[in-house]
């Protein structure tokens, strides 16, 4: 087998982690029902950052999880804080979907605390892939 075959196999657990929690992030941000609010807003923002986390240790593969877990926890915060600005540059990047999911539109302190379980969840999840990730390998 070649040996690039055998690094992506390596990853599949990587791939396969980001394909969920990209699933996981859409159920939650257009679920309907009870507690639809909080799943909308409050546990998507969990899988969002549990997401950048897992999507930065796929390129970052030599840095430690909980490195990756906190520079995601601050840029999130930032962009979070970002919200209580509204430039017309800023404006037109958060009108369509995209811009909105990745932007947001609107500055909520408690999206502080679900940044920071999603984070938390995030550090753990990388180690723990890197563990299935490294038998795979041998």
């Amino acid at each position: 087998m070649p040996h690039g075959s055998v690094g992506l196999q390596k990853r599949t657990p990587t791939i396969v982690s980001l394909l969920v929690l990209l699933v996981a992030g859409f159920f939650a941000k257009f679920y309907e029902g009870p507690a639809q609010n909080w799943a909308n807003n409050s546990l998507a923002g969990v899988f969002y950052v549990v997401f950048w986390c897992v999507f930065a240790s796929f390129f970052l593969t030599k840095a430690k999880p909980y490195k990756i877990a906190a520079g995601v926890l601050i840029v999130t915060c930032l962009l979070e804080c970002l919200q209580l600005w509204h430039p017309p540059i800023l404006e037109r990047l958060r009108t369509p979907f995209v811009g909105r999911a990745l932007l947001g539109t609107s500055f909520v302190w408690s999206d502080f605390l679900y940044y920071l379980l999603g984070s938390a969840v995030g550090g753990i999840w990388i180690a723990c892939l890197r563990r299935v990730e490294d038998r795979l390998s041998r």
